[in-house]
């Protein structure tokens, strides 16, 4: 499967099943998840790393910050929805988190 092909059917329900606590943004081919740190310089932190690894990926989320929280949108705009890279993504945020 070509990476930036948008995900659909089982192909989409299994992978979506795969990530825990990511949810669909309405209105959009995308999801979203929110992470809440101690303060701000651990929210940073957080986003130093997924930053680095977005960067290896060549594959970089929307997000959102406001000193503890982060919010995380992804999407793949080549594929004009969700794809297998926002799940990998995803899986590595989780990690990281």
């Amino acid at each position: 499967m070509d990476m930036t092909e948008k995900l659909a059917g089982r192909a989409r329900s299994k992978a979506l099943a795969s990530i825990k606590g990511w949810k669909k943004v309405r209105g959009r081919d995308a999801i979203q998840k929110s992470f809440k740190f101690a303060d701000f310089n651990e929210a940073w932190g957080f986003m130093t790393r997924v930053a680095m690894a977005a960067e290896k990926a060549d594959h970089h989320p929307e997000w959102f910050n406001v000193y503890n929280k982060v919010e995380i949108v992804l999407s793949t705009h080549d594929a004009g929805g969700l794809s297998e890279k926002d799940v990998a993504l995803a899986k590595v945020i989780d990690s990281i988190a």
